[in-house]
C-alpha cells in the first residue's frame, strides 16, 4: 500500500472514531457497584472483608489521616443528558472495621 492510501485509510479510521464518539457523546469512568447495599454498611461493625463481599474490589484505595479508604465510583457524562454519578468512600480503622462512609449520587433516591 502506498503512502497516499495509508493516509486515506488512517484518515477514514480517525473519522469513524470521531463520529462514533460524537454519536454516543458519552463517557463512563469507574465501575458500577450495588448502591442498594449501602444501607447494609454499619459503622463500627462492618469489616473490610464484608465490604468486599458486598461491593467487590474497590475502584480506588487511599489514605485519609492515616486511615485506609476504599472508593467505589461510577460516573457517566453525556452531551445530551445530565451527568449520572455515584460514589461511595469508605474509611476503615486500624482494625479493618468501617469507621465512616460517604455516599453521593445524582440519581433520585426512593
Amino acid at each position: 500500500m502506498n503512502s497516499t492510501k495509508k493516509q486515506r485509510a488512517a484518515s477514514s479510521i480517525m473519522l469513524l472514531l470521531a463520529a462514533s464518539v460524537l454519536l454516543s457523546a458519552c463517557l463512563a469512568v469507574g465501575k458500577s457497584f450495588p448502591d442498594y447495599a449501602v444501607p447494609d454498611i454499619k459503622i463500627g461493625k462492618t469489616t473490610e472483608s464484608e465490604i468486599r463481599k458486598l461491593f467487590g474490589p474497590p475502584w480506588r484505595t487511599g489514605m485519609d489521616d492515616g486511615d485506609r479508604t476504599w472508593t467505589y465510583g461510577h460516573y457517566q457524562y453525556s452531551l445530551f443528558q445530565a451527568a449520572k454519578t455515584e460514589d461511595l468512600v469508605i474509611r476503615f480503622d486500624k482494625n479493618k472495621v468501617v469507621s465512616s462512609y460517604t455516599f453521593n449520587t445524582t440519581n433520585p433516591t426512593p
